[in-house]
């Protein structure tokens, strides 16, 4: 009876049991189903994200050759440049990057007067205000055209006795694909001249230009005109360049009518020593002709032609290898210009003298980062003017048998690449037993992008 009994209940457990697998069956059809539509919806979600990240890769690709271009053609290096410098300023392909330099000061002289004995100098190469003042505030604009040209521009403001000017430094187009290392600059600029003069002043080690680039290039020589030069393929870093200028700008001026007024050529080789050690020497020219040149608020005029030959050298020794922490710059040029033609001082009252001598100048400088934020240097210039004709004593090219020095100290603090804040002395004696103190203070803080300098 048991034997029935229980074969019975096997049955019935039998009979139960295949309905439930019947009904397992169409349960996984049905998921398998859903999770095969769900893979359909996905593979095609993900086709089209894979096709607009290999367009934004595309779009990025292009982006990143023309900065390269942009930044190989530019040829610049932040290895030893202010930390106010450096940054790029040719990082966008669409719209120019704009920056400004805020520039402002307080000085105090302990002379009334500052004409430099000997020499007529122009506005920009006067010394200064005293008391506080902004100096000289710029707005940068630059970007790359094309894959074949940059452009770039600088709007310096400052005031000049009591009012504020608008002035156009540089506004220059440039190429930035041609071969063998040739560039093309077309428009206004600072042309290649010595070291200094290629810089903006607010890049500098100093508060103020060395006496020679006062005297000799109004602080800055930049003209309307075109400059080409080359980077040749030598084992150290050899660079040539000429450019061809409107001759509008001190020391040339009184450009008139379409001729070249003046012209400039320059050559500069450089390299490394180990990985402690850059260099670079050069010569230039800048060569002016039929000009006719105001100085001195416009007392005084030079009609005739000018010569200026200019060597300069420097050199940056990183002790640790990285200048970022630690590194001495020494720097200096020497400038020898030689003039023939008429000088007329109204304010002494000469008339037209006839000139033809030379006059030469030089500064050497040096500057220790012992700090990656603090660095000290000291800068020592001196000028020699030529003799004095006759006609011209008592003028502003008597320098009375005396030779215009400077000597400079200063200590500045750089918080981050933005920002800096520098204390200066100077003691200069430009003209017989005038011996002036001079004290700054000086902050330079910029905003927005703003490029590299070169080395």
């Amino acid at each position: 009876m048991s034997k029935k009994l229980l074969l019975a209940a096997s049955a019935a457990v039998l009979l139960n049991v295949s309905p439930a697998l019947a009904a397992s069956d169409a349960d996984l059809e049905a998921v398998k189903a859903e999770i095969q539509s769900m893979r359909d919806a996905y593979e095609s979600k993900i086709e089209q994200l894979e096709s607009k990240l290999e367009t934004l890769e595309t779009k990025q690709e292009q982006a990143s050759k023309n900065v390269a271009s942009t930044e190989r053609a530019a040829g610049d290096t932040t290895a030893s440049a202010p930390a106010t410098s450096q940054r790029s300023i040719r990082d966008t392909s669409f719209n120019p990057a704009v920056g400004i330099i805020l520039n402002g000061k307080y000085n105090n002289f302990s002379e009334k007067e500052g004409d430099i004995a000997g020499f007529a100098i122009g506005e920009e190469g006067e010394r200064g205000k005293e008391g506080l003042g902004i100096d000289e505030t710029e707005i940068n604009f630059s970007a790359s055209v094309d894959d074949k040209f940059r452009g770039s521009a600088t709007i310096a403001l400052h005031e000049h006795e009591g009012e504020t000017e608008v002035e156009v430094e540089e506004a220059y187009v440039a190429t930035t694909a041609l071969p063998a290392g040739v560039e093309v600059k077309a428009g206004r600029f600072f042309s290649e001249l010595g070291y200094l003069n290629s810089h903006h002043g607010h890049s500098d080690d100093f508060a103020d230009r060395p006496l020679p680039n006062r005297a000799f290039l109004d602080n800055n020589y930049g003209d309307d005109g075109v400059q080409v030069s080359a980077v040749l393929p030598t084992p150290i870093y050899t660079e040539v360049g000429a450019g061809a200028f409107r001759g509008d700008d001190n020391p040339a001026g009184g450009a008139d009518g379409n001729d070249i007024g003046a012209w400039t050529a320059y050559g500069r080789v450089g390299g490394d020593v180990g990985d402690q050690t850059s260099w670079r020497v050069g010569l230039s020219t800048l060569q002016a002709d039929s000009i006719s040149r105001d100085a001195n608020e416009d007392e005084v005029n030079f009609s005739g032609d000018s010569s200026l030959y200019i060597a300069d050298a420097r050199a940056v020794f990183a002790p640790t290898g990285n200048n970022a922490n630690q590194e001495i710059i020494f720097q200096g040029e020497y400038f020898m210009r030689d003039e023939d033609g008429t000088y007329e001082d109204s304010d002494a009252g000469t008339g037209a003298i006839n000139y033809d001598d030379s006059q030469s100048g030089w500064y050497a400088q040096s500057v220790y980062k012992f700090h990656p934020q603090w660095r000290a240097g000291a800068r020592y210039s001196q000028l020699y003017a030529g003799d004095v004709p006759a006609g011209l004593v008592g003028s502003a090219l008597d320098d009375g048998g005396h030779s215009p020095w400077a000597a400079t100290a200063m200590v500045d603090w750089t918080n981050s690449e933005f920002s800096r804040v520098r204390a200066q002395f100077s003691r200069e004696e430009v003209a017989e037993d005038q011996e002036d103190n001079q004290f700054t203070l000086q902050y330079i803080m910029s905003l927005g992008a703003h490029g590299a300098h070169n080395y």
